[in-house]
Parts: structure tokens; sequence; C-alpha cells
């Protein structure tokens, strides 16, 4: 039964009092920061390319980190946790989706929830050079989708060195995630969202010419509409409602046979409860499920500024989950 009944989040600070504050005010801290990372440009055999940021010590495991929608590698929640765990003794393979590491990818396709070829090529590469005796995943948001989508989807064919996952305020049911966007006290990240994605689909009209109507961005009255015009299609889907079945994590969490973690917050701006799935939780021997009473978007600010839960509670669940 592992669903987590009381989590250990000691909650956020008064000051945050709502879950658009704890989504915001961590991601503004130290926005411009970066890390040292060593970056690796790994050829995709579509001919495409993925950038990789490594944190190397000669350690003999590592954790590969996956950011969220119109993320990157530098990400203050991604940083924070990459420096955190390189600090306990792990490499760290700070995770670039196409398109996403200050370069256009080359390919027609750009990135989604759903896409596990290039993370299967990057882990095959990896674990076939024999570096590291244990990989665990950790995923934000999209990128705890990737995770979960990956475990299950590659669970017979998992290498053996990959051993956790951890998802973190994953929309586990995109439908639903798609609409929630849309609502009015929200308009801050779907504008954000927007100005990025627009540019990117813009870009690729002009790369490829003929193939997608940029005419239709004008069309655009709802998420749904952004999902049904451009993400579907430029990333082989045959309708949004096509991809939201498909890429859903909800739709696959039931196949994961290593020990994974998913930690939502109530308050989630663009969660709704069906991207905390319990019924699969409550009889699942490797799916554990951690839902806190607050802590915003990949927020989880800490009441004690100098202590960082998320970190702590990502080292305590690979350290202390077994496979079953």
């Amino acid at each position: 039964m592992p669903i987590i009944k009381k989590s250990s989040y000691p909650g956020a600070p008064h000051r945050l009092f709502n879950g658009h504050l704890q989504t915001i005010i961590p991601s503004l801290q130290d926005k411009n920061g970066t890390l040292p990372y060593e970056r690796q440009r790994f050829t995709l055999s579509d001919g495409d390319f993925v950038d990789l940021d490594w944190l190397k010590g000669g350690n003999k495991k590592c954790a590969l980190l996956i950011h969220g929608l119109e993320g990157g590698s530098q990400r203050k929640y991604l940083r924070k946790m990459a420096s955190f765990l390189h600090e306990k003794g792990w490499d760290i393979l700070a995770w670039n989706a196409r398109s996403c590491s200050g370069e256009m990818n080359k390919a027609f396709r750009l990135y989604e929830h759903g896409e596990i070829g290039d993370l299967t090529e990057v882990i095959h590469d990896v674990n076939a050079k024999g570096d590291y005796e244990q990989m665990v995943l950790v995923g934000f948001s999209m990128g705890g989708s990737i995770v979960i989508n990956y475990l299950s989807r590659m669970a017979d064919s998992l290498p053996k060195m990959v051993t956790h996952g951890v998802a973190i305020s994953t929309p586990c049911n995109l439908g639903e995630c798609a609409d929630q966007l849309d609502k009015w006290d929200n308009y801050l990240y779907r504008n954000k969202f927007k100005r990025k994605l627009y540019k990117k689909i813009k870009h690729k009209a002009e790369q490829f010419p003929g193939r997608i109507d940029v005419s239709k961005l004008s069309e655009v009255n709802c998420w749904r509409d952004f999902d049904e015009f451009f993400s579907a299609p430029v990333n082989g889907y045959a309708s949004a409602e096509d991809f939201y079945k498909k890429a859903s994590a909800g739709n696959h969490v039931a196949g994961v046979k290593v020990p994974t973690l998913l930690i939502n917050a109530k308050n989630d701006p663009f969660l709704t409860p069906s991207c905390s799935p319990f019924e699969i939780a409550q009889n699942h021997p490797n799916f554990y499920l951690e839902v806190t009473e607050n802590g915003g978007h990949v927020g989880f600010p800490d009441k004690d500024e100098k202590a960082y839960w998320l970190g702590q509670r990502v080292e305590e669940f690979i350290f202390s989950a077994k496979k079953c």
C-alpha cells in the first residue's frame, strides 16, 4: 500500500500563503545563477541532437534530471536538485530536450510529455559505457511525465542500472491540465508558455516551409486549440485527444516495475485531483504517491530557508524504497 499517508513536507513559509506564491517566488530566487556543467552534444539516430549537461565527480551512481515545459538544465528547480545530489556523491546528467538548450533542433518535431525515444537512446549509451552502477531518474512537471512514461513503457527492457524514478508536480492527466491552464488565475503561466512556444512554432514554419499553418495561431482560443493545431501534429499525434490519451503519465503509471515516487501538492495551480492516482497507488507494489497540503508547482519552499526538503525526500526515497 505505497501511499504516503502523511507527508514529511513541513509546509511553505507563512508569507507564501497560496499555490501561486509557492510556485513563483522560488523560481525567482537566484534566477540568473548557473552551474558549471560540462556540455555534451548527443547525436540521435534521426540525425538531430540533444544537449546533455554533466556534473561529474568520478562517482559510480548518476542522477538524470529532466526539466519541465520550456525549461532547461539551468532552471532554478533543476539546479538546486543537481547541486544537492552532486554534493551527496552523485554524478549529474541534466537533460535538455530538443530545442531547450539555447539552440533550435534540426528535426521537424520538438518534444512532449510522452516522447521517450531520445531518453532511451541516451540511457542506452550511458549504460553501454559502463561508468555507472546505478542511475535514478528525477523529473519535474513535464519531466515527471517523461520519467513515468519511460519507466512504464520500457519496464521489460530497462538497463539494470536504472533503479528508481521520482516525478515531481506531474500533470498525469494532460487533457484536464490543459483546461486548468485556461483558468483566469493561471494567465501568467499561460502567457509565458504561449510566448515561448509561439516563437518556436514560427521558427519551425521557417525551417520547414509548408508543413505548419502559422495563421492557425490566431485561432487559438484555449490550450486545447494549441495542442490540436500544433502540439499534436508537430509531434506525430492524430489530434489533441490522441496526444492526451497516449502521453498522459496517468495512463502508464501502473506499468512501472522499479520504485517510483510521485510528489504532487494539493494547491498546485496546474494540476487537478486526477493527477494524483490514489487508486493505482493503493494496490501497486512499486508506485508511491505523496500528496502534500501545499507546495505549489515544483516550488515546495521550506519554512527553514537553509533546508531543502525536496532534495532530502528524493535522497531518502532512493535509499529506502526497494523493488518488489
